[in-house]
């Protein structure tokens, strides 16, 4: 053993590299202050949202620990990855953590509050998929409970091409090694998504190992659109500030917003399910 990185394993066998290996997603997308999960406490006080929160998309389980132990909810985390809920199992316990798909998932009991943070969303493809996934919204719900989602902005790309075809190269040490990425984002546009390519290499000298995947993108008005349609009202939907943008929101920033402005490459949205005005579209 070199202490090295095992160098990457044929495509087959890889879904998504930092998915399958939770350890370097962490440090790949380091977040020391628990920024996402301080704004997404925030966010729910100001809305006055009951204690039970589902973290969809809950990755390796960093925000769930934090909302759990530090802001003591009660946190359900589901994630599509096996890998992942192991990880946050071991490494961030307490919340209770379930492998499922968000657009076919049954749990037990329904919840105050549902995260989706880091374009969880966005990885429903298709328009059956949204409305699978709001579906499920729906039934785990209460009435009057919160969504509070952060995500890439579709309408930061009407006319915008800065982030589109220019490769980004990024660096991870990990085990006395360092892998290094190389990305390609580009638009599908009869998909309506974003696709990126990332390669991966060792230091070792080992033969890139590709990936492909995909969000799609949303506008603003197309998802006010599809939240009323399931019996949403929107409280805000807005570009800044929050946990990922520059500069990203503190402590003193105002946790609903400045205003509804869609100008950043991140959106953030908070609505209420409210079913009566589903009953009544």
């Amino acid at each position: 053993m070199n202490g090295r990185p095992a160098p990457p394993v044929p495509a087959e066998t890889h879904r998504n590299l930092l998915t399958d290996r939770p350890d370097l997603y962490e440090l790949r997308f380091p977040d020391p202050e628990s920024t996402a999960a301080r704004w997404a406490e925030a966010v729910l006080a100001a809305h006055g949202a009951g204690p039970e929160v589902l973290d969809l998309g809950c990755g390796t389980g960093r925000d769930a620990r934090w909302l759990h132990r530090v802001a003591g909810r009660t946190v359900t985390g589901l994630d599509s990855s096996g890998a992942m809920i192991a990880h946050a199992r071991s490494r961030h316990p307490g919340p209770a953590y379930h492998v499922g798909d968000m657009r076919d998932f049954t749990l037990p009991g329904r919840f105050d509050a549902v995260l989706c943070l880091d374009s969880a969303l966005l990885y429903c493809h298709t328009n059956e998929d949204l409305d699978a996934c709001f579906g499920r919204l729906c039934h785990h719900l209460r009435p009057g409970g919160l969504l509070v989602a952060e995500m890439r902005n579709g309408a930061f790309f009407l006319g915008r091409t800065e982030l589109l075809g220019t490769p980004r190269l990024d660096s991870v040490t990990h085990e006395g090694g360092t892998l290094t990425s190389r990305t390609v984002l580009w638009i599908d546009h009869a998909a309506q998504l974003l696709r990126r390519t990332r390669s991966w290499a060792g230091d070792d000298g080992s033969p890139p190992f590709e990936q492909h995947s995909a969000w799609r993108l949303l506008f603003p008005q197309e998802l006010r659109r599809l939240l009323a349609h399931h019996g949403f009202t929107v409280l805000g939907l807005y570009d800044r500030p929050g946990p990922r943008t520059e500069p990203p929101w503190t402590d003193g920033d105002r946790p609903t917003g400045r205003a509804d402005t869609a100008d950043g490459d991140r959106l953030h949205l908070v609505a209420r399910f409210e079913p009566a005005s589903r009953a009544g579209s």
